[in-house]
Order: C-alpha cells, then sequence, then structure tokens
C-alpha cells in the first residue's frame, strides 16, 4: 500500500511536482506533465512519451538528453488527457515534428490521438507509435494489436537514440516501429497493486499461486498457476518469449538481445538478481548474447509484486542505438556530449495562450456554435439518467454522466471563447478540448475528436454556410472513426455515425438543417437496431451476449446529439 501521502486526489500531480524539484538540470513543470529543461534544438524531431502515473521510471522518469524531450502524465492508471498531451507537445516541438509514444491502450490511444488531430490542424507533423510487447495479450501475428508493458524502455531508448544521432522524423519513426516490432515481454505476479488511498488491492492472486500474462495497469494474469521456484519462473518467462524468436540470419538478427528483467514495485533487487542467475544460463544455452542486460525497476505497478522479462532482437542498427548515452532522472548511461547550444526552455501555457484575430462573419458564426452547445448541453442532461441506465447494462454506467459533463465542459467553454471575441474555428477547437478534459473517458475523447474535427473546417477570418456545417460534420465523424478504431457491426457510436454520414451525403441540397433531421431518423433507427448485436469493441466486449437486447448508449447519444442539431438549424 501506500504509506506516504496528502491527499489520493494529488497523489500523482505532487509525485511529479517532487520528481522536478529534485532534477531542475534535466526537467522543467509544464502544464500537463514535464519537459526538458533545455529547449528542443531547432527542427530536431520532439519524442513525447506518456501515459498514466504509478508506473516510475516510466514515464517522467525517462525525459532527457537521448530520449524522451517531453511527457505528459496522467492520474495514476489513467490516460493523460488530450490537452495534457497537447501542452506537453506544445512545450518540446520545435519545428521537427513530434513522435507521441506511449503503450497500445485504449485511453491512451484515444487521448494522444485527439491530440495529434489538434496538433496537425495547426500544421505540426505528428506521428504515432504504440508500444504492443506484451504476448499475454494477442497472438504473434497480431503483435501490433498488443498492449504495452515494459518494452516501452527500449523503444523509446532506441528512438530518442536516433533522434540525439540526427535523425529526422521519417526515420525516427521508422526505427521506433522497428524496435517494437523487435521486442518482446512477458510478466506474471504474486499479488496486485493497491491504489493511493484504497485499503486493498485491486486482486488478490491465492496463496501459493501466481497470475501469468499480467498487466501493468492493476490488470490480474490471463491465467494463475502454482508458484515455483526463482529457476522454474525463470524458465517461464524465457521460454515464452523464445518462442517468437526469429530466424538467425535473417533481416540482421544473429543472436544478440537486450535483456531487461523488469520489478513491478514490491520484488526487490536481490530477489531479481536470483531469477537473472538461471536467464544468463538459458541465454547460454541458446548461444544468445544479452547485449547490456538491466535488472531492476524500469516500469513498475505501484507496489505490485511481480515481475516481466523483456527481449529485444536486435541487428547492428538497434544495437547500435540500445547502447548510445542517455541521461535522464531515471536512466543513464555513458556520457552525454557538451551542447554549447542549449538554451533553457520557455514554458508555454494554454491559460495564457492568446485568442486568434477573427472576422465579424466569423465571430458571428461563432455565436451560432455556442447555441448549438448549449442545446447539446440540455439534451444531455435531459436524457443522462437514460444513458447511464443503458450502459450499465453491459458497461460500467457512467455513459451519460460523461456526456453530460463533457458536454457542459464544452458549451462554458465555447462561450467564454466567443465572449473574448473568438471565430468558429477557435470557438470549436476549444469546445472540443473542453469536452474531452470534462468527460474524460472514450466518450470524451472521441466528442473532443469530433469538435475539433469540425473546426478544422471552419476558419477564424471567415463566415460559413450550409456547405460548411455538412461538411463540418462529415468531418467530425470521420475523426471520430480513424481515432477510435469502430466499425459498423461493433456496437458503438458508429452504428449511428456512419450511417448518419451516408444519408447526410445523400439528404444534402441547399439547407443543412433538414437534411441533418432527415439523417438523424436513420442514425437513431441504427442506433436501436445496436440492441439485437454483441459489442464487439470497448468496455462492453468482455460482457459479450449480455449487450444483446439492449441498444448502444454511444450510438443513441448521438442519435439525440444530431436531432437536436437539425431541429436547431432549421429553427
Amino acid at each position: 500500500m501506500t504509506y506516504l501521502l496528502n491527499s489520493p486526489d494529488d497523489f500523482a500531480d505532487e509525485a511529479v511536482r517532487g520528481l522536478v524539484a529534485s532534477h531542475p538540470d534535466l526537467l522543467t513543470r509544464v502544464p500537463g506533465g514535464v519537459a526538458r529543461s533545455t529547449q528542443t534544438p531547432q527542427g530536431q524531431p520532439a519524442l513525447v512519451i506518456g501515459g498514466g502515473s504509478g508506473h516510475y521510471p516510466a514515464f517522467a522518469g525517462w525525459v532527457g538528453p537521448g530520449m524522451g524531450h517531453g511527457a505528459p502524465c496522467g492520474n495514476v492508471f489513467s490516460s493523460p488527457s488530450a490537452s495534457e498531451v497537447y501542452s506537453v507537445t506544445r512545450n518540446a516541438e520545435n519545428g521537427g515534428g513530434v513522435i507521441l509514444g506511449f503503450g497500445n491502450y485504449a485511453g491512451d490511444v484515444l487521448h494522444f490521438g485527439l491530440a495529434a488531430e489538434k496538433l496537425r490542424h495547426e500544421g505540426i507533423d505528428v506521428r504515432v507509435v504504440t508500444v504492443s510487447d506484451d504476448i499475454a495479450s494477442n497472438g504473434p501475428d497480431n503483435h501490433r494489436d498488443r498492449r504495452g508493458v515494459a518494452g516501452d524502455l527500449p523503444v523509446f531508448k532506441i528512438t530518442g537514440a536516433a533522434i540525439e544521432a540526427g535523425a529526422d522524423l521519417d526515420e525516427a519513426e521508422r526505427l521506433a516501429w522497428k524496435a517494437n516490432d523487435a521486442t518482446r515481454s512477458f510478466g506474471l505476479a504474486f499479488d496486485g497493486c493497491t491504489l493511493p488511498g484504497a485499503d486493498e488491492p485491486l486482486f488478490h492472486v491465492e496463496k501459493g499461486r501466481m497470475g501469468v500474462g499480467l498487466g501493468i495497469h492493476g490488470e490480474p494474469g490471463v491465467r494463475d498457476d502454482r508458484i515455483g521456484s526463482a529457476a522454474e519462473v525463470a524458465d517461464l518467462l524465457f521460454d515464452q518469449l523464445m518462442a517468437e524468436e526469429p530466424p538467425r540470419g535473417e533481416n540482421g538478427y544473429h543472436g544478440r538481445v537486450a535483456v531487461i528483467l523488469n520489478g513491478l514495485g514490491r520484488v526487490k533487487y536481490e530477489e531479481l538478481f536470483v531469477v537473472y542467475a538461471r536467464i544468463a544460463e538459458r541465454l547460454e544455452e541458446k548461444r544468445l548474447t544479452a547485449v547490456r542486460p538491466e535488472v531492476g525497476e524500469y516500469v513498475t505497478s505501484l507496489d505490485m509484486a511481480g515481475l516481466s522479462l523483456t527481449l529485444v532482437f536486435l541487428d547492428d542498427e538497434l544495437e547500435r542505438l540500445w547502447l548510445a548515452p542517455v541521461e535522464t532522472p531515471a536512466y543513464r548511461r555513458g556520457a552525454m556530449p557538451d551542447d554549447d547550444r542549449a538554451v533553457r526552455n520557455s514554458v508555454w501555457d494554454a491559460a495564457e495562450a492568446e485568442i486568434p484575430p477573427s472576422s465579424e462573419d466569423s465571430r458571428a458564426c461563432a455565436q451560432n456554435v455556442v447555441a448549438v452547445l448549449e442545446t447539446f448541453r440540455d439534451v444531455c442532461a435531459e436524457n443522462e439518467t437514460e444513458l447511464g441506465r443503458l450502459d450499465a447494462v453491459a458497461g460500467d454506467g457512467d455513459h451519460g454522466q460523461g456526456m453530460a459533463f463533457g458536454s457542459r465542459g464544452a458549451a462554458r467553454a465555447a462561450r467564454a471563447a466567443a465572449d473574448q471575441g473568438a471565430g468558429a474555428r477557435t470557438t470549436l477547437l476549444l469546445a472540443g478540448q473542453a469536452w474531452a478534459d470534462s468527460a474524460g473517458g472514450t466518450s470524451g475523447a472521441l466528442w473532443g475528436a469530433a469538435l475539433t474535427g469540425a473546426g478544422g473546417v471552419f476558419s477564424d477570418t471567415e463566415g460559413a454556410g450550409d456547405q460548411n456545417v455538412v461538411d463540418a460534420v462529415t468531418a467530425g465523424i470521420d475523426a471520430v472513426i480513424r481515432l477510435g478504431g469502430a466499425k459498423p457491426g461493433d456496437k458503438t457510436m458508429v452504428d449511428a455515425a456512419a450511417p448518419f454520414r451516408d444519408a447526410l451525403a445523400e439528404a444534402f441540397d441547399a439547407e443543412a438543417g433538414p437534411a441533418i433531421t432527415t439523417a438523424a431518423r436513420v442514425a437513431r433507427e441504427a442506433a436501436d437496431k445496436t440492441a439485437d448485436i454483441a459489442a464487439r469493441l470497448g468496455r462492453a466486449r468482455v460482457l459479450g451476449e449480455k449487450s444483446v437486447g439492449t441498444p448502444d448508449p454511444g450510438a443513441l447519444s448521438f442519435a439525440l446529439l444530431m436531432d437536436a442539431l437539425g431541429e436547431h438549424l432549421t429553427r
């Protein structure tokens, strides 16, 4: 358990403050997380890495020369919000584009993806790399659909070294994916971790047994086995990974591997060394050469009693970058060359950003945007209870609350922006950020993406007509589909949004309002039909057939809001 805290709500934030205060030579506190204390050299790609707190030294502990340029820091085991990712990126990027790197988890995919959408609208070249090294979470034919665990360390280390050596954005992205595709991890736990302020761990493992194939967000293993000796545990981890060893002599791999034996919080160094002694024997048996092996705590899960093993199957290129110098608060190797060009980083804060200039026509359009979002707010408030009831059948019951919180935050932000003279584009972008921040979760990220996508169609210097409105709605739906990765039939918001988009294109002639109203009826019919299918994506997929008989709340809320939009525009 966590013994030293002031408040569970402030734990993650205070930990970041203390980290920065103890490493002022390397880190600067910025809104949403941390950045290097020195400015990214002009034109150098920025590597922004992040995720939830509770995993130190990942991720803020890896910011510094030779590795990350910044790290957005979410709450414990929660993705940083899109605005936190955006803010840290704005503080790290300096004309060379950015790689957003994070573990392949749904919340991170959505919120980092939403931040990427906004940054691209501003002309910043953004690449997204999701680390997917955990072999317990998917099969070898779907390696990039696995979740990320301790493989974050070698992937970000290799990418950061490539950037330090002069790689441009294309080359850095290529090497990041190459490192990810060469990395495999497997872990197990003897007991779960305890969230700050909680009395009990997130899960227990029966005495004498271990959870095999755990996740680093407190997820239990995929199965329970008897606890063996240290050597038996080492053999289990090693054999699972070696089952996916690539052929030697293929693609430059000749039996040289980076090895990371990682403690998850409660298994300490002497125990890890006992396990590694057996790993070293097995490496020798297989005629494998360990290249700069690492034994210690690298990606933790608060105080989880467990460990993981990571192997990176190296070629000459990856090995050179794995061995390159690095200097961060938690990970140091070799000596970084002095850089006389380094200048102290100045902090960019969204709260101090000026509203861009706008035309009278665009300001009038912004007032209409505010009215629409206030209508959305009222519809979400009216339907909050019913949407929550539907979500509780096969989800966690928070969809109604999330929609109410998100729409309320978006309407408030839009009103504030318009009152300061913002145009339509800026008003929608700020509203999208506020919806994501206020709602959190999947729906917050998706509706934030929808408003951000719509905002990209409008201008701060021109008015908007009916065609612009239809284009904006379509762009918003396209952003949701692109970011969420859902398809019709998965029982999500897309089951209503995709047929709505098609019906809108067919119905639109000259007036947006009637066409949207017509398309909204199609969306409602499609939302009602989701009652006949089982969920295949999102949290509800775990309950499978239990969701049959109940329409998807995300599809239904989409249909309700589009109906309100059509009625408002017609009126």
